[in-house]
């Protein structure tokens, strides 16, 4: 036991010292720009604006990280898989990306784990502005490029600013022909059926309630198949996302409600909800048209997550409103 603990502090002490001194190596330079004259003749990176600056990233990347599952996901429509990624403990067996993350090594939710960056030895590194804070340490471990989260942005700038980085074009256009198509014969198989019908969005954390507004992933997969949103819901709030209590689940309702759980204890939350008297009396709960979704799915913010989510709409709204 006692090997095994010294064991223990020794590595820890290692990651310390290293990175301290990494800290004092970004102290001396500049965050703005970590481009250095030799990187910026190198035939082997190109130069990649993005929210820390300008950063020389390499032309065939081998070894990527990346943090959050919609860049992980981002990646993996371009024909590339990341070494190691954020998150992606939160998954599991029922989401989009199923079978598509054996072997990625996990770093933790938030902060990313450092120690295991290190171990994994990346070439490149994308990441969102949350990571500003690490962003000395992060470059010093690889080119690092960081995307700007911003009110302004969604998921379609993110998969253009991946697909920059990497260098993908042709493996993105591919990507929207795939999904184009997919939406196209989408709205055929829909017909006019949906014309006036509202569809409602729900998704449960434990003790909360919030819906994804205008111009989120969901919202512009459901308007590009030429579906409605209750008009409490097509509003612009910020970051997409709209709360409410369970005194205003009048905003919750729809002809038609897909909600999404996070996990078991919003699905207990949700079966709490079911006996309240106003959830009775919503048009989509009296009609039976209330249908259970993938929380992470339907939030993927990617274009696999798309294809799982057109997927979900052939399966409630095509198959089972036929048989009905």
């Amino acid at each position: 036991m006692k090997i095994v603990t010294m064991r223990y502090w020794i590595r820890c002490l290692a990651l310390m010292f290293l990175i301290v001194g990494l800290i004092t190596a970004c102290s001396s330079q500049k965050v703005k720009n970590t481009v250095s004259p030799i990187d910026l003749a190198s035939k082997n990176c190109r130069m990649v604006q993005h929210t820390m600056g300008k950063t020389c990233v390499p032309i065939n990347p081998q070894r990527i990280v990346t943090f959050s599952l919609p860049t992980l996901g981002d990646a993996l429509v371009l024909g590339v898989k990341p070494l190691a990624s954020t998150y992606i403990d939160m998954l599991n067996e029922h989401t989009y990306l199923e079978g598509k993350v054996d072997g990625i090594k996990s770093l933790g939710i938030f902060p990313p784990n450092l120690e295991n960056i290190l171990l994994v030895k990346p070439d490149l590194i994308i990441g969102w502005s949350a990571e500003k804070q690490l962003y000395p340490l992060l470059s010093k471990i690889a080119p690092t490029v960081l995307y700007e989260s911003r009110q302004d942005k969604n998921w379609r700038n993110l998969f253009d600013f991946v697909t920059q980085v990497l260098g993908k074009q042709a493996a993105a256009q591919q990507a929207w022909e795939h999904y184009n198509q997919r939406v196209e014969k989408l709205k055929a198989a829909l017909g006019d059926r949906y014309n006036n019908k509202e569809i409602s969005l729900v998704f449960l954390a434990p003790g909360v309630i919030f819906t994804e507004g205008n111009n989120s992933f969901p919202d512009s997969i459901l308007k590009d198949v030429g579906l409605q949103r209750p008009k409490a819901q097509n509003v612009i709030v910020p970051f997409t996302q709209l709360y409410f209590s369970i005194e205003e689940l009048e905003k919750a309702d729809g002809d038609i409600m897909f909600v999404g759980t996070l996990n078991d204890d919003s699905q207990n939350f949700l079966e709490e909800l079911k006996q309240k008297p106003l959830w009775k009396h919503l048009r989509a709960v009296q009609q039976n048209h209330v249908y259970p979704i993938n929380y992470l799915t339907w939030r993927g913010s990617n274009l696999l997550a798309a294809d799982a989510v057109i997927d979900d709409l052939y399966k409630y709204l095509v198959k089972e409103e036929a048989e009905e």
